[in-house]
């Protein structure tokens, strides 16, 4: 990292809780050995202009500050531009920064860059669109429909979490769905279909960020309890052990169904998608700056793929 921008969301609550100014001061600090930072506070609907601005810039390494959507938003943009990218825990889930080894304080996290190392990880693909963490329909989007709905809860994170789990459940119904998994073809009868870049442990996180594959989780469809009992096993990370809950690997992966559209959410972000949804894996597609050993380092594949004939 020689020339740095930090692209910063200026609404995120991390940016009021720990104040913008301790933040700046924070990243300031990175200036040493004849590095520079510039630091942009930026308005959400300005994101987007900016990351791809960035792409195009002479900065080698771009911090993102925001949550898993905006993280999203900046792999599948930096994936094409061949820059690193780095990320800051702004968000409330920030799946991905976790996996990167990356503190949660937001100041505990800039001073972990010091040592981060430019590493090379998977991405995952739907209908083109690239992400970094997880896709997944039936009570999975219709948790993130309800989590912006109770988003602000007057008692706090936890109680939004869990009225938003309680109102998935109630909207979330049994759906039949055709999956082709590597050539494979089943029909499947479901309430939730989640679709993970490489393999989450029972704690919501990924050992590995290179490992080139697909995970898939079936939630089938076995009466009120067991939906009740699946959905509590997938908020804390402990459907490994529900029968309910299969569970498989693949490269490739298409589902479809009678409709023509469908709700997805994807990395945090609730969307409609037309279907069929085609889901892939891109290995090593992205370069970021990591502190967790989850992918080889850059410049080892750089090497490599010099070395090749």
């Amino acid at each position: 990292m020689s020339r740095l921008l930090a692209l910063l969301n200026s609404r995120a609550g991390t940016m009021h809780d720990v104040g913008a100014a301790r933040i700046r001061d924070a990243l300031k600090a990175l200036e040493r050995d004849g590095r520079t930072v510039e630091i942009r506070m930026i308005e959400p609907n300005r994101i987007r202009a900016e990351l791809m601005a960035a792409a195009a810039s002479d900065f080698d390494t771009v911090i993102i500050g925001g949550g898993d959507g905006s993280v999203n938003c900046a792999a599948g943009i930096f994936a094409k531009a061949g820059k690193t990218l780095g990320v800051l825990p702004f968000g409330t889930v920030n799946l991905f920064a976790r996996d990167l080894g990356m503190p949660a304080g937001v100041e505990d996290a800039i001073a972990a860059l010091h040592d981060a190392r430019p590493r090379r990880v998977d991405l995952a693909g739907l209908n083109g669109r690239p992400f970094h963490s997880l896709s997944g329909l039936g009570f999975f989007s219709q948790m993130a429909r309800a989590r912006e709905e109770t988003r602000g809860h007057p008692l706090g994170r936890m109680a939004s979490v869990m009225v938003a789990a309680l109102r998935a459940i109630r909207r979330s119904g049994r759906f039949t769905i055709d999956l082709e998994a590597d050539g494979r073809s089943e029909r499947v009868e479901a309430l939730a279909v989640l679709v993970t870049n490489n393999r989450f442990g029972a704690d919501w996180r990924r050992p590995r960020l290179d490992a080139g594959e697909l995970e898939i989780h079936i939630v089938e469809d076995k009466g009120a309890l067991a939906r009740l009992k699946a959905s509590a096993d997938l908020l804390t990370g402990t459907w490994r052990d529900n029968p309910g809950i299969r569970s498989f690997t693949a490269r490739e992966l298409t589902i479809d169904r009678s409709r023509q559209r469908t709700w997805i959410a994807t990395d945090g972000e609730l969307a409609r998608a037309r279907l069929p949804l085609r889901y892939g894996i891109r290995p090593a597609a992205l370069t970021v700056l990591g502190i967790a050993d989850v992918g080889p380092a850059a410049d080892d594949v750089a090497a490599a793929t010099s070395a090749e004939p």
